[in-house]
């Protein structure tokens, strides 16, 4: 591991057990986060994700590993410190009704010895105009933004996101993204799980997919999509397709790197849509299928998750 990790995990196992029932949820995970960036966790549920994230904050005791967070180990005698140095974000934060988030900030500012101050981190979620508003008053994405206000009040070096921007809107979606983009620019390190593939995309510097407890694939959002081998997505639809087409025969046009036949469509991921997609429409003509549908991309995380689970990322979290 590298000196400079801010999060090392080495052959780190949790198993839940009920009954006679022993499930893995984590099942020798190694990974290691670099300081100073974004590192997106992704994979279906039921993939460890949450439980690694669990375990990584100090909730949750591994049955076996090495967890380092910041050089310190939560079983130690430096965990009182360590959580002094870090902010939590989970999954869901309730609050009290009644509270207003000026309050809720006060009473969260009071757990660290140093940090910002209550106004400060209101402005940097940019609640200046809720702060005096009870938490029940509050939208979905203001409160999201009071919970990570109240992961930043302890101006933490190591940040934990797990979902953060789940149901909200587009317009508070982004807004948190400018929220973390801030937080690391001024040199933090961000730990966050999402389920939306544009946001890995638009906000990680490197990203670990996880599936059955173990790590599958790691590196930046261009490396793993430049590891499909293609970087173009061709879709066709037509009646009938899956009666009349094989994946062989779609292989065996121009510049195509792979092709999967379902029901009546086929998906293309190829070098060149100029030379794949005529080739292709004119197989079908040949076939006496009608195309009834195209469009064409680049290839995204989502392919590259697709292909490695079998599973879209939003479908695996249903």
């Amino acid at each position: 591991m590298s000196a400079t990790a801010a999060i090392e995990l080495r052959g780190l196992v949790k198993e839940y057990r009920r009954k006679r029932a022993v499930t893995p949820a984590v099942d020798g995970l190694d990974l290691g986060v670099e300081r100073g960036g974004v590192f997106g966790l992704l994979g279906p549920n039921g993939a460890g994700k949450t439980t690694t994230v669990e375990i990584c904050e100090g909730l949750l005791a591994p049955d076996s590993g090495v967890v380092r967070v910041l050089g310190s180990e939560w079983g130690g005698s430096d965990a009182a410190a360590l959580r002094q140095r870090i902010g939590v974000s989970l999954q869901e934060t309730r609050f009290f009704d009644k509270q207003t988030p000026r309050e809720i900030l006060r009473l969260f500012r009071s757990f660290y010895g140093k940090g910002r101050s209550v106004d400060e981190a209101i402005e940097i979620v940019q609640l200046g105009e809720k702060a005096s508003t009870h938490a029940e008053d509050l939208s979905g994405g203001q409160a999201q933004r009071l919970a990570v206000a109240c992961a930043l009040v302890g101006d933490p070096e190591l940040l934990f996101l797990d979902e953060p921007t789940t149901g909200l809107d587009p317009q508070s979606r982004r807004q948190l993204w400018d929220i973390v983009r801030d937080f690391r620019a001024r040199g933090g390190t961000v730990l966050i799980t999402t389920h939306y593939m544009e946001e890995a995309e638009q906000l990680c510097d490197m990203i670990a997919i996880v599936d059955h407890g173990k790590r599958i694939a790691l590196g930046s959002p261009k490396e793993l999509v430049a590891s499909l081998g293609a970087a173009h997505v061709v879709e066709m639809t037509a009646p009938r397709l899956g009666e009349n087409l094989r994946g062989e025969e779609g292989m065996a046009l121009p510049s195509v790197r792979e092709c999967l036949v379902e029901g009546d469509r086929v998906t293309m991921r190829v070098d060149a849509p100029h030379l794949a997609v005529p080739a292709l429409a004119a197989l079908l003509a040949h076939k006496g299928l009608e195309l009834d549908g195209l469009a064409t991309r680049h290839a995204s995380l989502d392919d590259v998750f697709l292909k490695l689970t079998g599973r879209q990322l939003r479908e695996g979290e249903a």
